[in-house]
């Protein structure tokens, strides 16, 4: 049973009575679309039509231009979800008509033309951050940071080879800025990670107290998606339920 600590937003649905069978996962930094196999194989179990987008991650810009891509296929309306970096993705993308909620995992959800780097300064900073490393225009994880600091939960092993794959970032990404805040005009719904130690459990906190988002705790690392499944493809079904309403 989800644990509710605070009450969903109240706002207009894209499409008013049609059923959601459409979602919509948008990955973060450091990974690829298949972080979200778990949750999709879940969500796929409760017949619902799941597509991942692959992110470039070489500017907010082009990363919301390829989630818009995915938003055009679906056939109706869409619960779109976005992950860590994801979340100012989905905050940018998601005045989509199609999109009828939002849930965020863990993630960023800047407002209008924040500065998310100076909003983040308030908050602990998360060790994961020391772990950077840059290189021609772009950055990763070191290994020890994924490993210990993005996916510390999970069987070391799986967390060295997810860090294998890792996407690459633009080392520009983090500085965009949204033009729209989705989340002030949809339904949102948050999944807090506890453990987390590449963004401040405090922050997201914050952030989903902002946007007055339905949201629940889940005692995780970063990638709650992969270590607690169950927990988070739950939430998206409680989206799919209630976006509509």
């Amino acid at each position: 049973m989800l644990a509710q600590t605070a009450s969903a937003q109240q706002g207009p649905a894209a499409t008013a009575a049609a059923p959601i069978r459409n979602v919509v996962l948008v990955h973060g930094a450091y990974a690829d679309g298949s972080c979200w196999t778990e949750v999709i194989e879940r969500l796929q179990r409760a017949g619902l039509h799941v597509t991942s987008v692959q992110n470039p991650l070489s500017s907010l810009a082009d990363d919301v231009q390829a989630t818009r891509r995915i938003l055009a296929l679906q056939d109706g309306p869409t619960i779109l979800v976005g992950h860590s970096w994801a979340g100012t993705v989905i905050t940018e993308a998601g005045n989509d008509a199609k999109v009828a909620g939002l849930v965020y995992v863990a993630a960023r959800a800047p407002d209008v033309g924040e500065d998310y780097g100076a909003l983040a300064a308030r908050f602990p900073t998360p060790p994961a951050s020391a772990g950077l490393v840059k290189a021609d225009g772009y950055a990763q994880l070191s290994e020890q940071a994924f490993v210990h600091d993005f996916a510390g939960d999970l069987d070391p092993a799986r967390a060295r080879a997810l860090s294998a794959v890792q996407g690459r970032i633009s080392d520009t990404l983090f500085a965009a800025r949204t033009t729209q805040a989705a989340w002030r005009n949809k339904p949102t719904w948050y999944a807090v990670s506890t453990n987390d130690r590449t963004t401040s459990p405090d922050l997201e906190r914050f952030l989903a107290a902002r946007m007055k988002a339905k949201t629940i705790e889940v005692a995780s690392s970063h990638v709650s998606m992969l270590s607690h499944p169950d927990e988070i493809a739950n939430l998206i079904l409680d989206a799919v339920a209630h976006a509509a309403h």
